[in-house]
C-alpha cells in the first residue's frame, strides 16, 4: 500500500505500538494475539488488525504476533532502524532537557549541534556538545549532514530561524515554538504545542468534574 495514503490516526498509533511491544519484550513475551495486545493498548482487536494491515498484517492465524519481529518490523516502518543526525535550536531548559533526554539516541537520533544567541551559554557541554552561538549554525550545515532541527526557541524568532533550516536543506522540523510554521510543502513539521496539551488536559478534567457533580446531584 502506498504509505501516503496511510490516515494519520494509524502513524500516530505506531509509535504507541512499538513502545507496548518494547515493554512485552522486557518481561519476556514471545508471541501475543491481537486480543491480548487490544487489552493493553485499549484499542479494539480489530483495529490492531487493520493498523498492521496497513503494512502486510504480521499475524498468523491461531498464532497471533511474533513480539521481537512485529517490534522490529515497525521500527523499520517508524524509520528507527537508521540514525538521524538533529541539532536543537535554543538552549533554554526545554532545549537543555531535550539534549539530556537519553532514549534519543537509543531511538537512532543523535544530537550533533545545540545553538542559542545567549552568549552566557557558549561552551557549556550537555552529554558531549558544546553549546554554540547561532553565528557559526551556517558553517556547522555545510560540514553535516542534518536531518532534523527542533526548535526551542521564543515564536518571535522561529519563522525566520525556519526559513534559515529550510534554505540550507533541513527537511524536518520538530516544533515546540507556539507558532505554526510557514514552510514548503516538501518539510515535513511535527508540531508539540505544549500549552494546548495541557489545555485538552483541562478541558477533560473539567468534564470529568462537571459529569461526577451530576452523578452526585
Amino acid at each position: 500500500m502506498d504509505q501516503k495514503s496511510i490516515s494519520k490516526a494509524v502513524i500516530r498509533r505506531l509509535p504507541r505500538y512499538y513502545r507496548y511491544l518494547g515493554e512485552l519484550m522486557e518481561e519476556g513475551v514471545e508471541r501475543i494475539s491481537s486480543n491480548e495486545l487490544s487489552e493493553k493498548m485499549r484499542v479494539t482487536a480489530s483495529q490492531i488488525r487493520q493498523d498492521l494491515n496497513n503494512f502486510g498484517g504480521f499475524g498468523q492465524q491461531g498464532y497471533g504476533y511474533n513480539v521481537p519481529y512485529l517490534y522490529t518490523e515497525i521500527g523499520k516502518i517508524l524509520g528507527l532502524d537508521k540514525t538521524h543526525h538533529m541539532i536543537i535550536i535554543g538552549a533554554g531548559n526545554l532545549g537543555q532537557a531535550l539534549a539530556n533526554y537519553v532514549k534519543f539516541e537509543k531511538r537512532g537520533f543523535k544530537i550533533v549541534g545545540i545553538f542559542d544567541v545567549n552568549p552566557v551559554l557558549k561552551g557549556i557541554s550537555i552529554r558531549g556538545n558544546q553549546i554554540r552561538m547561532m553565528d557559526e549554525l551556517p558553517e556547522f550545515l555545510k560540514e553535516q549532514e542534518v536531518q532534523i532541527a527542533a526548535l526551542t526557541l521564543p515564536k518571535g524568532n522561529a519563522a525566520e530561524t525556519a526559513d534559515f533550516l529550510v534554505q540550507h536543506g533541513i527537511k524536518a522540523i520538530w516544533n515546540f515554538a507556539h507558532l505554526d510554521l510557514d514552510v514548503p510543502e516538501d518539510v515535513i513539521v511535527e508540531n508539540v504545542h505544549l500549552s494546548e496539551s495541557l489545555m485538552r488536559l483541562s478541558y477533560n478534567l473539567n468534564c470529568y468534574v462537571t459529569e461526577h457533580q451530576k452523578n452526585e446531584d
